[in-house]
């Protein structure tokens, strides 16, 4: 039965060859394959396969992953490849990738059938990681070795294919320069070789340069041949990511990837308490003893509310201000009814985005006992958690959102963020929600809830509301001062030997002791302002949506938040086209985005989604309800309409599945040419193991100074 379906394959490509007849032609007489809209990932255990299925997963891509390293695994064959649906041959794999060019022992099969398989339904591989060679489509390396800090350059090839969403730079990361981050192979094409590279570097001591990443034509088949060894969280392949797949699936595939980038400021209208560097703990907040030290507050000015719309307009980008009403309230009465940074705030509320954080920011979650360091929840007479009552959870909402009309607040009612994302579990205190947290919020219609990303990750339901988890920047809310923030920094990253708190001692899993305390005067722009830069951009690169969050303070006095949040957007864009931006959306759009996706990888991991491409057909079958996401080029149409919004130089978008099947038409520049010839055998490569970590500082940071 599979040699007879085998036969049938080869035969109808075997006939377009032979008559010299365009792809289309073949289309027109129904004879055009189907091929199904899933990639065969070849593992072989090694960080780049992995990478490339990390991003798959992201942008919820569907894929099959075959482990070379596990017995009993699937043989591929023909029989694994393709077969006849409804009397059509059937390629399995819109795309392969495989760990390198061949990596399967001499007297294998499976690299044969592979060839046979892609050049029948002109199939692309992606050798994810491979030795420059001859084999490969290339000299042998003019150089090999590590790559940090290398700026590599994106061709003209690259610029006008799957890579046009860059503007040209992609620079090597070298995070620290006693390790090594990065590894490759620079040559030249082969001799005679179709090879076209579309990424360069230049050779260390030679004017020559040498591909990275580079398409070879062959014997009826494509590749794209990558010579440097990655991980998933490094720079070089988050900007690469995007363009790997699209030109593995020419373009047209399930699932879709934007760069999103959004800032949650909290307690504004409020004041933050300050850090004590000689108690080394905040007076007035729950760190410190009873009574110690005299609170001294940081709170934004009138001048800083100017700043903070001048910085938006140059960098075309809004803040999301999460805000405490009982803050201008408390101001007016102590100074006779006088609030200038409220009012200033009040006169620019059309610049911002407005969230709800409460009236007063009372803690919501179990009643505190302050009266020990670190503060436990207290107890009724019986033992049992004494619990802040549903009315007060309420009342704080609902006050809230009363005074923030009163004042003409532009609000999203749904959207909640409560004070230190209280009334969620809390660990080690509190390892529950509060009981009266989920009717509270149904009370008062909230359907989006943050919630911190270092604690409580998860995509969940609370009575109403979704979490929207959120990640917070180590920027910390009790420091207006960069010297404050380093003498805090210091406190927590170093050693009981060098004057900190030993905190990174006993937490070695998550966070590592710095070998120095840093200095007050240089750490912060030397030291922190790169690193959160680096952890937040790569957020963005990831395709994550997730928000991040600072605090008012950081926008005050020394105006710590800036030089991060620039970094990020300045970073971006001095990468990435202008067709490319960064997205900037508020929280219930990054709740719906989150929800969609957990609903959308629960259908993929159900096997509730099928989809394939018949010439310039593309037909997806979900279940009802289910929200299909998919990228296409463009010029494509949705049942004879523009379909999904532009982005990266594709078409992509969310379209709701009724459990009917969806059907798009292609661009006729989009068919795809389908050809036939002798395969060329060439024997197994070997890579030598890859020399790659995942970098310095892309954990996140301990959640002790992140108080929301």
């Amino acid at each position: 039965m599979k040699r007879t379906m085998r036969t049938t394959a080869l035969t109808v490509s075997a006939l377009v060859a032979a008559l010299g007849m365009p792809a289309g032609a073949a289309h027109a007489d129904g004879t055009a394959p189907r091929v199904d809209l899933r990639t065969l990932i070849v593992s072989d255990g090694g960080p780049a396969t992995g990478a490339i299925a990390a991003e798959l997963d992201t942008a919820g891509t569907p894929y099959t992953t075959i482990d070379l390293n596990q017995s009993g695994r699937p043989v591929i064959d023909a029989g694994f490849l393709a077969d006849t649906v409804d009397g059509r041959p059937r390629a399995r794999f819109q795309a392969v990738v495989l760990p390198n060019d061949n990596p399967f022992p001499a007297d294998s099969p499976e690299m044969a059938a592979l060839a046979d398989y892609e050049r029948t339904y002109d199939i692309p591989q992606v050798d994810a990681y491979t030795y420059a060679r001859p084999e490969a489509g290339l000299q042998y390396p003019d150089y090999s070795g590590d790559v940090d800090g290398v700026q590599a350059e994106v061709t003209a090839a690259g610029k006008a294919g799957a890579f046009g969403y860059l503007k040209g730079a992609v620079p090597f990361e070298d995070i620290s320069p006693t390790v090594s981050e990065s590894y490759a192979y620079l040559a030249r094409p082969a001799e005679g070789a179709d090879f076209t590279p579309y990424l360069e570097a230049p050779v260390p001591g030679q004017s020559a340069r040498g591909s990275l990443v580079g398409e070879y034509r062959h014997d009826g088949r494509r590749e794209l041949v990558v010579t440097f060894v990655y991980n998933q969280y490094q720079q070089q392949f988050q900007l690469l990511a995007r363009g790997i797949v699209e030109w593995m699936t020419g373009g047209v595939h399930l699932g879709a990837s934007r760069n999103y980038f959004a800032v949650h400021v909290d307690d504004v209208f409020a004041a933050d308490d300050r850090w004590d560097t000689e108690l080394n703990c905040t007076p007035g907040d729950v760190d410190c003893p009873d009574g110690a030290g005299t609170p001294d507050p940081i709170r934004m000015t009138a001048a800083d509310v100017d700043h903070a719309v001048a910085w938006q307009r140059d960098h075309h980008f809004t803040l999301d201000l999460v805000y405490n009403g009982v803050g201008s309230v408390d101001q007016r009465a102590e100074h006779n009814g006088a609030d200038a940074p409220a009012d200033r705030l009040i006169a620019e509320r059309g610049e911002f985005r407005w969230v709800n954080h409460t009236y007063t920011h009372a803690f919501l979650g179990c009643e505190q006992d302050v009266t020990v360091v670190p503060w436990r929840c207290a107890s009724n007479a019986d033992g049992s958690t004494k619990w802040v009552s549903r009315k007060d959870i309420s009342d704080e909402i609902a006050h809230n959102r009363q005074w923030g009309q009163s004042v003409g607040l532009p609000l999203q009612n749904d959207e909640l963020v409560t004070g230190e994302h209280s009334g969620l579990k809390v660990l080690p205190q509190q390892p529950d929600d509060n009981p009266n947290l989920a009717p509270a919020l149904t009370d008062n219609g909230v359907s989006w809830l943050a919630s911190d990303n270092s604690r409580d990750p998860v995509l969940r339901k609370v009575g109403s509301a979704t979490t929207v988890s959120r990640y917070p920047m180590n920027i910390f809310y009790n420091a207006g001062r960069a010297a404050e923030q380093v003498d805090e920094y210091n406190w927590i990253y170093t050693s009981r030997a060098q004057g900190g708190s030993g905190i990174c001692e006993d937490n070695p899993a998550t966070t590592t002791c710095l070998p120095a305390p840093l200095d007050l005067a240089t750490g912060y722009t030397d030291h922190i302002v790169p690193l959160e830069t680096r952890i937040a951009l790569g957020h963005v690169l990831a395709g994550d949506p997730k928000p991040h969050f600072i605090h008012q303070s950081n926008l005050a006095e020394d105006r710590l938040a800036y030089p991060v949040m620039a970094g990020v957007l300045d970073g971006y864009r001095a990468l990435f086209a202008d067709d490319t931006p960064v997205v900037n959306p508020r929280m219930k759009d990054i709740g719906v985005e989150m929800q969609r996706r957990a609903d959308w990888r629960t259908a993929l991991g159900n096997g509730q989604v099928t989809a394939y491409r018949i010439g310039g057909t593309v037909t997806v079958s979900a279940p009802a309800g289910v929200t299909v996401t998919a990228t296409m080029p463009a010029g494509t149409t949705l049942s004879g309409h523009a379909f999904g919004s532009a982005y990266a130089g594709a078409l992509s978008g969310w379209t709701a599945s009724t459990g009917q099947p969806l059907t798009l038409g292609l661009p006729s520049s989009a068919a795809a040419p389908h050809t036939a010839a002798k395969a060329a055998q060439h024997g197994p490569v070997t890579v030598p193991a890859p020399r790659t970590r995942v970098p310095a500082g892309v954990s996140e940071p301990p959640a002790q100074n992140t108080a929301g």
